[in-house]
């Protein structure tokens, strides 16, 4: 679960000292794994707010890492509509933005999933994440908005690397595994037998689903990721 907190958070009606301040009410034990995720969430909040204001650039659109900026986005208009509107033909990355423009609030992991998608599945450009993401957002924080975008699009101070790209399939099957999240989201899929949830054109019965098929391949994209950001280290 999540604290539900980072509403409050945005908006400034709670701070991040009282945050600390109430974790910490029984220090002088180990914090529970749980409580050190979430005061690590606490920590990346305020590297972000840090991070914009020595680099006021990054509030410009710039990439932290220069070089990114050569990278050859695709940025196909269609790709951007599917992705927003849950219609990809990836079950995880669809629910979750189907989440996202019913409730304005997603799990940060699938945060990392659909971010992932968009920039290197589909080839579009993180600023188009960034801005939709704080469209419907109800807990959207510029800093750590831009900064999340940066991360997940390996375009930002210590970003995840640009080889390392979450596999859609494998995310859900991980992280949803009796696939209860991705049945409350995409109803077409509710009586798929869970062998293929996460992969239902593998069913042999797909073209009885009201579900779109995959609008790219994953591994055909990861390797097109893979030669742009290579593309981009050579222009140095």
């Amino acid at each position: 679960g999540t604290s539900g907190l980072s509403p409050y958070l945005a908006i400034g009606a709670l701070s991040a000292r009282q945050c600390l301040a109430r974790l910490q009410y029984g220090k002088g034990y180990p914090l529970e794994l749980g409580r050190e995720t979430w005061l690590s969430e606490l920590i990346w909040r305020d590297f972000y707010q840090h991070l914009l204001h020595f680099e006021p650039k990054l509030s410009k659109g710039a990439n932290f890492v220069a070089w990114t900026q050569k990278v050859n986005w695709q940025n196909k208009r269609e790709f951007l509509i599917a992705w927003q509107q849950g219609q990809t033909g990836y079950p995880i990355v669809d629910a979750a933005m189907r989440q996202l423009n019913s409730t304005g609030w997603m799990h940060n992991r699938l945060r990392m999933i659909v971010a992932s998608f968009l920039t290197k599945d589909l080839h579009i450009h993180w600023h188009e994440g960034e801005k939709y993401f704080m469209q419907k957002l109800i807990d959207g924080d510029y800093a750590a908005n831009n900064g999340g975008w940066q991360w997940s699009a390996s375009t930002g101070c210590d970003g995840q690397p640009y080889f390392r790209i979450f596999n859609p399939t494998t995310q859900g099957e991980k992280f949803d595994p009796n696939g209860d999240f991705v049945r409350q989201w995409v109803p077409e899929l509710k009586y798929l037998p869970n062998k293929y949830l996460h992969q239902p054109w593998r069913w042999e019965n797909v073209n009885t689903l009201s579900y779109p098929k995959p609008i790219v391949d994953h591994k055909t994209e990861r390797a097109l990721t893979l030669r742009f950001f290579q593309d981009a280290k050579d222009c140095l």
